[in-house]
């Protein structure tokens, strides 16, 4: 039981002796009453002893036992907000803005009030809406204190949900604070930084119109016409509590777009120190203090600091982005108080464009104060990002979630993610939640299950093994009209709708097996496109028209995949992958200016021979305008267009009318252009290229596509050759990143205008 009840029960059991107890006859205690007196010193001890622990908690660290499973869950309305407990978290959950405002493991409260948006919160809110409900969804009382759910819902009825959005000032931030909340946040401040001077320098998301300051969770135009549910659910015995939004277009509503949106909080800053995120980013953090006295550099993002455990390093917060489909646990810990603090999604249905997709996971924030921050999009917008346009008249509805943020109580930050890891396997074979009930949320028995098995079959292919094969169900690709979405042009207007870029619909991911098989549970009823990628196949597999019902098995049988050739294939550099992965650096790219480094490591560029060079040591990740700004250490250089050559040799002259196409597989790009040369001549360009913001992020991995090039074959010569590929000169992360390039030599004329 936690420490308090422990001292309050020790309490009772003396009183209730003392009322019992005989008084006595004389100075002899007689037998009993020694016992009786022995046993209240013994009480008196634990007493002091607990007393003291518990003092010694407040400056060692937080060390609670297990939550108590018999224990009920209580929840109490207190007119402004929600209170649930479990007798191990207690959360309080504001009733407009569905922001959760404290989270405290016992006493210890976790949540950060120095930097940015406070606390918990989803980033669009129903605050503004024009009627509000918020109630108790699922009543302890009813079912013997095993859990609790509450419910804030706003409606837009086809108005602006963020019309009349009311935030904290940040004259006054105290207004959506708990008073417990205030004091924690005000004896822990870092020397120096003043409460909220950080990044909320206007509204966020959820402003009236006119205020200062973008509002990248909602709309242009005519606003965010949607109705918005938040839920809270907190569990008897559970060590974390689960969140999940509902998002309804009703069809009465005119056209709109979600913006960036996902669920985000900021954290105790005098707790969490340790940040994990995966192998590689599994470490001891700066401070916010650290943040604040650091050298800016080529971005607002990232600073040199120039204190603390990363003193004379770049700290730059696109450097913990990962891949959402891998990454299912991520979170913060302390090595003071023996907390965690986690983000865990047990299923990536309700994500956005598919597998692959990075988006940022747990950084210090970038205001002033850094509190650690951690975030789970779901309609992400980095790397590519991902899209959600509405058409007028649509009826659309979207469950995210319930996602979980897990509070482990261990006793070191290994041991404490460990936990976290372990408890995203086992909150995914609990998925589809039973509990969770009223919304569009199928349950187990009204899903299915396809499975299949995929046969590659490619003559010029070594093998027929698909590694790392990934498969998956998306709504059909579509292109929304630019007057239905009320979005003429850009994002969101007439831009295609594929698995790679869509928030708006739910998508069904499985690792398969190298032998092609695959199965896919969970899935909800409708009709999909499959999808499947592998590494060492350039392109993807698709068949359409996939029907699901509920409660069925859909067993797809063998499926050929004959991937695109449009001849033979003369060379390849590198792996079709959809990353840069495996060229220099690719293994551990995750730094701020590695682009800087393109200049030193390659000072006359790159010349590649085909069948000598290595493109693990002699490929870069990154093509990119070559620096020239002699020792340039904050990366605000600007560089000369860069050629990389390609060198080969032909045996014999390509017959009459041959064609060559040139496959670049490109996962990153900032440049818009490339030019490409055969033996000196101009062979022509790939434009069109899409910026997708991965080489100034530090990735190797973004929105994928392949541009193919063709030329003549008679460009072509006995003996050697070479290709140049040339990125213009302009900012030194303005470059690309490349999958895999490949030439291929066809008989007759290609079209390759991709």
């Amino acid at each position: 039981m936690p420490l308090m009840s422990f001292r309050h029960s020790l309490f009772a059991f003396s009183a209730k002796s003392r009322i019992s107890a005989k008084p006595a006859t004389s100075v002899w205690r007689p037998q009993s009453t020694q016992h009786m007196w022995l046993a209240e010193s013994l009480l008196i001890c634990l007493i002091c002893t607990a007393t003291y622990a518990q003092r010694q908690m407040s400056t060692t660290g937080l060390r609670p036992e297990p939550p108590v499973p018999s224990q009920p869950v209580t929840v109490t309305d207190d007119g402004t907000s929600f209170i649930l407990s479990n007798g191990y978290l207690t959360a309080t959950i504001n009733k407009k803005t569905g922001d959760m405002t404290s989270l405290r493991a016992y006493e210890l409260e976790t949540q950060g009030y120095v930097s940015g948006h406070h606390a918990g919160y989803w980033e669009q809110n129903p605050n503004g809406a024009a009627r509000m409900e918020s109630k108790i969804t699922i009543d302890p009382k009813t079912n013997g204190g095993k859990r609790v759910e509450v419910s804030i819902k706003g409606w837009s009825d086809g108005k602006n949900l963020n019309a009349g959005s009311r935030e904290p000032s940040t004259e006054s931030p105290e207004s959506e604070v708990p008073a417990s909340a205030q004091t924690a946040a005000q004896l822990q401040l870092p020397p120096g930084v003043q409460r909220n001077r950080g990044t909320i320098r206007s509204p966020r998301p959820g402003a009236a119109p006119g205020a200062s300051g973008a509002a990248p969770g909602g709309a242009a135009g005519r606003g965010l016409l949607v109705d918005m549910e938040i839920r809270y659910s907190l569990g008897r015995g559970e060590k974390g509590i689960y969140t999940y939004a509902i998002f309804t277009h009703n069809p009465s509503y005119g056209a709109t777009q979600i913006g960036e949106s996902r669920y985000g909080m900021k954290l105790n800053g005098s707790v969490f120190d340790w940040l994990s995120i995966d192998s590689q980013r599994n470490m001891a953090m700066p401070t916010g203090a650290d943040w604040d006295k650091g050298t800016d550099l080529n971005m607002k993002e990232a600073r040199l600091l120039t204190t603390g455990v990363k003193k004379g390093i770049a700290e730059h917060k696109y450097d913990y982005c990962a891949d959402q489909f891998a990454t299912l646990a991520y979170g913060w810990s302390s090595t003071k108080q023996h907390v965690g603090i986690y983000f865990i999604n047990p299923s990536v249905e309700y994500l956005s464009a598919g597998p692959n997709h990075f988006e940022l996971t747990g950084h210090l924030d970038d205001g002033d104060g850094g509190d650690p921050t951690l975030l789970d999009y779901w309609r992400g917008s980095h790397y590519g990002g991902a899209i959600l346009p509405i058409a007028a008249g649509e009826d659309w509805n979207k469950v995210v979630g319930p996602i979980l943020i897990y509070v482990p109580t261990e006793a070191t930050p290994a041991a404490n993610f460990a936990d976290a890891k372990r408890q995203a396997k086992l909150e995914a074979d609990k998925w589809p939640y039973a509990w969770v009930d009223g919304v569009d949320y199928p349950k187990a028995s009204q899903r299915a299950t396809v499975s299949g098995q995929l046969l590659l079959q490619d003559p010029q292919a070594s093998g027929t093994a698909l590694p790392n094969l990934m498969v998956g169900l998306a709504y059909p690709d579509q292109t929304p009209a630019a007057s239905q979405t009320g979005q003429p042009g850009g994002r969101g207007g007439s831009e295609l709708i594929t698995w790679q870029n869509d928030a708006k619909h739910y998508e069904f991911w499985t690792r398969g097996a190298s032998s092609g098989r695959f199965s896919i549970p969970n899935v909800r009823p409708g009709t999909y496109e499959l999808h499947a990628i592998a590494d060492g196949v350039l392109g993807e597999y698709s068949k359409a028209s996939i029907t699901v019902k509920a409660g069925g098995e859909v067993d797809l049988g063998k499926l050929v995949w004959v991937p695109v050739r449009y001849g033979k294939q003369l060379w390849q550099i590198g792996i079709p992958n959809r990353s840069a992965s495996e060229f220099l650096r690719g293994d551990d790219h995750w730094h701020w200016g590695e682009y800087i480094e393109y200049a030193k490591l390659f000072p006359n560029d790159v010349n590649f021979t085909i069948g000598k060079s290595d493109f693990h040591k002699d490929w870069f990740i990154y093509q990119v305008p070559h620096d020239e700004l002699p020792n340039d250490l904050l990366g605000k250089g600007q560089g000369r267009a860069t050629p990389w050559k390609v060198n080969f040799n032909l045996a014999q002259q390509p017959e009459a009318r041959a064609h060559a196409i040139l496959r670049l597989a490109i996962a990153g790009a900032a440049a818009r252009s490339i030019a490409v040369e055969v033996n000196g001549q101009p062979a022509g360009s790939i434009d069109g290229l899409v910026y997708n913001a991965t080489i100034n992020r530090d990735g190797v991995e973004g929105s994928w596509v392949e541009k193919d090039l063709t030329f003549d074959a008679s460009m072509l010569r006995v003996g050697g050759n070479t290709l140049t590929l040339t990125v213009p000169a302009g900012g030194i992360t303005s470059g690309v990143a490349y999958d895999v390039v490949r030439l291929e030599l066809a008989s007759a004329p290609q079209s390759a205008a991709r």
